[in-house]
């Protein structure tokens, strides 16, 4: 099997939590790293992006939508075992993406938060986590694991990893 060592480190550690075959979705996949890592996995992959035109993720269903605008989330009513978000963050997406997780199902969010300006792109507020903020986004869920720092000296982020059901799990 590949290496996928493009995949965040994050998303890699808690991969093996994901329900063995459950759907997966990549939320603002970008290239597909994670599509193609969640694939080589053996799970059915969904991922969506504004642009889909670069996105490398064979045999994943792909769906080109600007989440962003009056037409919003395109999944309503669907569930997935693994929702994956990666340097990503538009706020009013935070209700589908948590209505999406199904039972059992696992949350792996990574993305900057405040002080990353410090550093580089992004420096708007409206893309920046506060401190806390993915705690409080999960606070029904269980919470498996959570960091909120410095990554490398280059960026400020905030990951979660939470499951939408009772704990505790096997940790690898």
């Amino acid at each position: 099997m590949p290496h996928h060592s493009d995949a965040s480190p994050w998303v890699r550690r808690f991969a093996p939590l994901v329900p063995r075959g459950g759907p997966v979705l990549d939320v603002a996949c970008g290239e597909g790293r994670h599509c193609r890592l969640f694939r080589d996995l053996g799970h059915p992959v969904t991922g969506i992006d504004r642009d889909i035109a670069d996105t490398r993720a064979d045999g994943a269903e792909l769906i080109g939508a600007d989440m962003e605008t009056d037409a919003g989330w395109p999944l309503d009513g669907r569930q997935f075992a693994g929702i994956i978000v990666t340097n990503y963050l538009w706020r009013p997406l935070l209700p589908a993406i948590r209505a999406a997780l199904a039972a059992g199902g696992v949350l792996i969010y990574e993305t900057f938060a405040h002080g990353n300006e410090a550093f580089g792109p992004p420096r708007n507020p409206d893309f920046l986590l506060a401190s806390g903020e993915l705690l409080q986004a999960c606070s029904d869920l269980t919470i498996v694991a959570y960091e909120h720092g410095i990554r490398d000296g280059r960026a400020v982020i905030q990951r979660i990893c939470a499951v939408n059901g009772p704990g505790p799990f096997a940790l690898s």
